[in-house]
């Protein structure tokens, strides 16, 4: 049953201010250009064991690699063409989305895509062409599998090779990685030999899944981010990274009798249950174009979702299917992940392409509601070469400890970052890897931040050239 416009104008009118305050009661409201600065000894707010929100001022590394706050240490994990697979090649370049799984024997595994597009010949450490495991020859991106063992021991394989452009993803509540491709290529384009823009199931566990990879289908051909499940009504919630028109917020519902679980999703039709874009409305039943409207954390809207006509874009791009009126555009949609009973979703940013410019956006979609809600708020950042100001948030994870935990893919200055529930923002690290020059120094982003299953160790990591790290650390509760 959708939730008409009507319907949410009814019940706006009905509660008044009560819809907005139920988006923004325990949001993660920053309000725009708030970020100026870190929050890291405020006085009017105390984490759990009553210091200050954050864990204090970063210091610098004499190893130039990452700074950390005082008491907490990094590991690199894996390093592109340093570290070596199991097979003996280098480590694949270009880390980015990642997830952490339960391994045996008390070990960590993570799966780590590598975001390398067009042919394999324009990278020195594309993702090896592993028997058994390649979808296209002619691509270069795909997934590590990589195990940490208790004691410290590291083990890398690949889990899939011969796709393109694996952006970020998601983990599903059966235990598996998702995979998405953020490009359009057909066969043909960029030397391709299959079309691409498709999402992948990775089995950390078992190698044995991972062979003969074919795409999902049914949940569509574009320019793919990020992917969640919800674990309770089976549906699966995607982004879009794309412009020209901006890009789309997409759900897909199972088939009727459908039932998720490990290589279900690959056994599945073409066409198999529905996909849809989605389309939002204010209190007062007036269509909002673009998220970039929303100038107010705890903004809330209604959300209806709108049939996709063609899912495998034969001859018009998903997004460009739909008139103008249709459906809602944001610019940037990247990072998802579920937690708190929906889906928190980063828009990185928004220019000129936008209705309202601003330096990042992160929602929370409660399914059960049907609404939207602003959490977090950046306005535009006026010097991003100056450390303190947070700006481009991309992959994003619910943190055990409380809030969010952000990597930053802006301009200049690149950090981890924190988000409390109350609204203050904190450093966790920076990078202090300058992949530029002295004279114009330069900053890869922060990808793949997640937390390891006891929730003891965040791993992130550099993209450029593609290090993966272990942050430990006095870890503490942040005020709720």
């Amino acid at each position: 049953m959708s939730l008409s416009r009507r319907d949410f104008a009814r019940k706006s009118a009905i509660t008044g201010a009560g819809v907005a305050l139920a988006g923004s009661v325990g949001a993660l409201a920053t309000a725009p250009n708030a970020l100026a600065s870190t929050d890291v000894e405020n006085a009017d707010e105390k984490s759990a064991d009553g210091h200050g929100v954050g864990y204090g001022p970063l210091i610098p590394d004499p190893n130039g690699i990452l700074a950390l706050p005082a008491g907490f240490t990094y590991r690199i994990i894996t390093y592109s063409g340093k570290t070596k697979l199991e097979s003996g090649e280098f480590t694949p370049s270009n880390h980015d989305g990642t997830a952490t799984f339960a391994g045996p024997r008390g070990a960590t595994l993570l799966v780590n895509n590598h975001e390398l597009k067009g042919p394999r010949a324009s990278w020195p450490y594309p993702v090896p062409l592993t028997e058994g495991l390649v979808y296209d020859p002619a691509a270069s991106g795909g997934c590590t599998v990589v195990e940490v063992r208790p004691g410290g021991h590291v083990a890398e394989w690949v889990g899939i090779a011969g796709t393109s452009t694996n952006c970020a993803g998601g983990s599903t509540p059966w235990g598996t990685w998702l995979t998405c491709e953020e490009t359009e290529d057909k066969a043909g384009a960029n030397g391709m030999t299959k079309d691409h823009g498709y999402v992948f199931e990775v089995d950390p566990v078992d190698r044995r899944a991972n062979r003969a990879p074919e795409p999902i289908k049914a949940l569509g051909r574009y320019a793919h981010e990020a992917v969640v499940i919800d674990p309770k009504r089976g549906h699966a919630y995607l982004t879009e990274d794309a412009s020209g028109p901006n890009g789309l917020l997409y759900r897909w519902t199972p088939p009727e009798g459908f039932c998720h679980g490990r290589g279900k999703l690959r056994g599945l039709a073409d066409d198999a249950g529905l996909l849809q874009a989605f389309k939002c409305f204010d209190s007062g039943g007036k269509f909002v174009d673009d998220l970039s409207r929303a100038t107010k954390t705890g903004t809330v809207y209604g959300v209806d979702w709108v049939d996709v006509p063609d899912r495998d874009a034969r001859t018009t791009p998903v997004r460009k299917q739909f008139t103008t009126g249709q459906v809602t555009r944001a610019r940037k949609l990247e990072g998802m992940w579920w937690g708190d009973g929906g889906t928190y979703i980063v828009s990185s940013y928004a220019r000129e392409e936008s209705p309202v410019q601003h330096d990042g956006q992160v929602w929370f979609y409660d399914p059960k509601r049907r609404t939207l809600t602003l959490k977090v708020l950046l306005g535009v950042n006026p010097d991003p070469s100056v450390d303190g100001a947070f700006d481009g948030p991309d992959n994003i994870t619910v943190s055990p400890y409380g809030g969010l935990v952000i990597a930053e893919d802006g301009e200049g200055v690149q950090h981890l970052f924190g988000a409390t529930d109350s609204g203050r923002t904190y450093p966790i690290a920076r990078n202090e890897l300058n992949i530029g020059t002295e004279e114009e120094p330069e900053y890869s982003e922060f990808t793949g931040v997640t937390f390891s299953p006891d929730g003891r160790t965040l791993y992130a990591n550099i993209q450029t050239p593609g290090i993966m790290l272990a942050i430990t650390g006095p870890w503490k509760r942040q005020r709720r």
